[in-house]
């Protein structure tokens, strides 16, 4: 008979294998609904809605809507549910408008990416992120970049290059689209380097910068909605009253919010490089799943297009991993080295 000891322990390493398999697939579930779905609301051959602002800008209500339910939630029954207070403070709307303008930018450039792309195309059309994160790392905060990294990047933009030409061979390809998808991860560079400069005006908490820079974005979205001529493209759309559209709407926007929550999970759970190699795993899947909804079939060099942006994405994010270990470690030993001897009795 197997020791209590043994057996406990088998029983917590299965348990904890299961949460973590529970939450890849929670993160993997959500993430690729999310693309499916958005993609069905900004350019689906049924809904033929050209309104990508006004989707956007809904989806920033709902999840400023659910963060005061969760607010609500979390007064009533604090055992059950943990959130920040969600009062509307001026000084701090205003600290955190300069973030909110990157994030308005990313999510609107992200949008339209998907707008005028295909979705099998988009993992390559936003794969420049950790591209512009070298550059405004430099430019921005002083950070020089090893050569093993760069040649990552060179990977991805070799790739990325790849994937537009032959995407063209495989259909018209929208370089409005493509530029958005460069924009787009512009922005995704921009927002983690501001995030890190906001978070301690929010007290260090994702969920209240979530909240604000929503808030935001509600607001900055109201002129693009005008300037975008959409206000007629809604009085005009057909499936405005129905219920099912708006159904569409209210739950993308959840998976707006979800997404946030999922990522914070995942990377608790496991850590940083294996949420990295999880999202990529999840773009790859997302690109096989694509083709299929679609019938979409693709060249050897379109899918050597997209293997190049996994496989530079993922090199990048490990030789980082791998570069901060370093540093700490080189950390620690310095830190020993210079604490003064015990004295002996």
């Amino acid at each position: 008979m197997g020791s209590p000891g043994v057996k406990d322990g088998q029983e917590s390493l299965a348990r904890k294998y299961f949460v973590v398999t529970a939450v890849v697939l929670a993160y993997w579930t959500v993430s690729l609904s999310m693309v499916f779905l958005n993609k069905y609301l900004l350019n689906g051959d049924t809904l033929q809605l050209d309104a990508p602002m006004f989707v956007t800008w809904y989806q920033c209500v709902v999840t400023v809507v659910i963060c005061i339910l969760l607010r609500i939630i979390a007064i009533q029954i604090p055992q059950l549910v943990s959130f920040p207070s969600v009062t509307i403070n001026i000084s701090t709307t205003l600290q955190v408008l300069p973030l909110s303008l990157v994030f308005v930018g990313m999510i609107m450039f992200n949008n339209l990416c998907l707008q005028y792309v295909g979705v099998a195309f988009y993992n390559v059309g936003r794969s420049l992120t950790i591209v512009f994160n070298v550059l405004f790392s430099f430019v921005i905060l002083g950070q020089k970049t090893s050569l093993p990294a760069i040649l990552c990047c060179a990977v991805v933009v070799a790739g990325f290059f790849l994937g537009i030409d032959q995407e063209k061979e495989s259909v018209e390809i929208s370089y409005k689209g493509v530029l958005c998808g460069v924009l787009a991860s512009s922005c995704v560079a921009l927002n983690a380097i501001f995030t890190k400069r906001v978070l301690p005006i929010v007290d260090n908490s994702v969920w209240l910068l979530t909240y604000y820079n929503n808030i935001n974005a509600c607001f900055l979205f109201l002129p693009l909605i005008l300037m975008n001529g959409e206000i007629g493209t809604l009085i005009s759309f057909p499936y405005i009253g129905f219920i099912s559209f708006w159904a569409a709407m209210n739950f993308s926007g959840v998976l707006g919010i979800s997404i946030a929550y999922v990522t914070g999970l995942q990377i608790q759970v496991t850590s940083p490089l294996t949420h990295n190699i999880s999202g990529t795993a999840k773009a790859c899947v997302q690109t096989v799943l694509a083709c299929l909804f679609f019938q979409q079939s693709k060249s050897y060099l379109w899918w050597l297009s997209n293997g190049m942006a996994l496989v530079g994405t993922g090199g990048y994010t490990r030789v980082k991993q791998l570069e901060m270990k370093k540093q700490h470690e080189e950390n620690k030993a310095s830190a020993s080295m210079n604490q003064p001897p015990t004295s002996k009795v």
